[in-house]
């Protein structure tokens, strides 16, 4: 017979790393569920017969395999994710140079490829690629920083290829996972002039791009940005109001109140488009009120706290700059989406991290998770949380792979 101290231990190694992720993964599953159902009703009733239970029960299994992708990537040693992450970038760009001028139109915008009867948006496996990629430079090439030549090469022209794919046709992901890149340089402790010089190419570039395009055709993605910026920054209050979105979104949170009005009670999810995707904060709120929005938003600032922690205890190693990549991007988009909810930012169509209904979203935050927890698990090898000492220079981790 096994021992309970066994079944214990074992336990405990299969869900070692930062138990606070864990919780936080598991508590916002269970507000996507919660949401998500109440949210669904309109897309219930005009696809489904009103069959709600159904919709549901594709969210649940879609968030069944992101708790289980992020238990299967909390397994595997961070060390292990130097190789596969650069695999990964290297197959990333031909699929986002296939979805750009190939993939499926979806929401006005060519941001997924089909397969088989699903679809596949590319950006979300190249994010998690870059970051990886980003990570494993950073940390073989941190005695050459300062040279701007290595650091062009090495570091400033992928992220200008993959970051360049996709800003066509997703301006908003192209953006936070630029500002991601440039934590990460940061953290690196990368010259900030050689960043600022970086961003200031960057910005100039786009805005060229977004001119030339804007120029040949008054119909494609720079349009749609311009009329959304133009919008958002309008002092028409009856121009406001065509925004009707933003409009409804707003009315949700507004009657929301203090303690919302309970599970289940929105008014707004069958007049608010999008209500279980873009804009699930706002019937988060409404129905949670200002406690539940409140709740909800402290979730990913714990979880980028936990990840400083582990990034001051073995700062510029691989594994830490890899995690804290993953948090911040996921934190970030989490912040954009509830800033879009509640009008303090343009038109986005960013999902709530591992939230809002959706398929490949939910499935590579829920790796993110995983590879976070991965880390955490070596950096806290013992009771006191003392840094694994080979972690915290961990550059043998990059030069391996070589």
């Amino acid at each position: 017979m096994v021992k309970k101290e066994v079944v214990i231990e074992k336990t405990k190694s299969l869900f070692g790393g930062d138990k606070v992720i864990w919780v936080i993964a598991v508590i916002l599953a269970l507000v996507s569920l919660l949401a998500v159902y109440s949210a669904s009703e309109s897309v219930a009733n005009s696809k489904y017969n009103g069959n709600n239970a159904f919709v549901l029960l594709r969210h649940a299994m879609m968030l069944l395999f992101g708790l289980v992708f992020m238990f299967g990537a909390s397994l595997v040693n961070y060390k292990k994710y130097s190789r596969l992450l650069l695999l990964l970038f290297w197959i990333s760009i031909p699929l986002l140079a296939y979805t750009l001028f190939f993939g499926r139109n979806l929401n006005e915008a060519q941001r997924v490829i089909g397969i088989g009867g699903m679809t596949f948006q590319t950006s979300d496996l190249a994010k998690i690629a870059l970051i990886g990629f980003l990570a494993r430079v950073l940390t073989l090439r941190r005695d050459n920083l300062d040279d701007f030549k290595e650091l062009s090469i090495r570091v400033m022209l992928p992220i200008v290829v993959i970051v360049g794919l996709i800003f066509p046709e997703n301006f908003s992901t192209a953006a936070l996972l630029f500002m991601t890149c440039l934590v990460m340089m940061f953290l690196s402790k990368v010259k900030m002039k050689y960043i600022l010089g970086f961003v200031g190419i960057i910005v100039a570039a786009g805005a060229i791009f977004m001119l030339v395009s804007f120029a040949f055709s008054k119909d494609n993605r720079s349009t749609t940005w311009l009329y959304r910026i133009e919008r958002f920054f309008s002092n028409d209050s009856e121009d406001k109001d065509d925004n009707f979105q933003v409009t409804q979104a707003q009315i949700a949170i507004a009657s929301g109140g203090i303690l919302g009005k309970s599970p289940g009670k929105s008014t707004q999810r069958n007049v608010l488009p999008q209500s279980y995707s873009d804009y699930i904060y706002a019937i988060i709120v409404e129905e949670g009120g200002l406690v539940g929005g409140i709740l909800v938003l402290a979730l990913y600032l714990i979880l980028l706290h936990r990840v400083t922690r582990v990034m001051i205890r073995a700062p510029q190693s691989f594994g830490a700059l890899l995690a804290m990549g993953l948090a911040f991007s996921i934190v970030m988009q989490a912040l954009v989406n509830m800033g879009v909810a509640v009008g303090l930012l343009p038109v986005t169509g960013q999902p709530l991290p591992f939230v809002s209904r959706g398929g490949t979203s939910m499935l590579f935050t829920g790796i993110a998770l995983g590879i976070i927890i991965s880390v955490t698990k070596e950096i806290y090898k013992n009771d006191e949380g003392k840094p694994d000492i080979e972690i915290a220079d961990d550059r043998s981790v990059a030069e391996a792979d070589n």
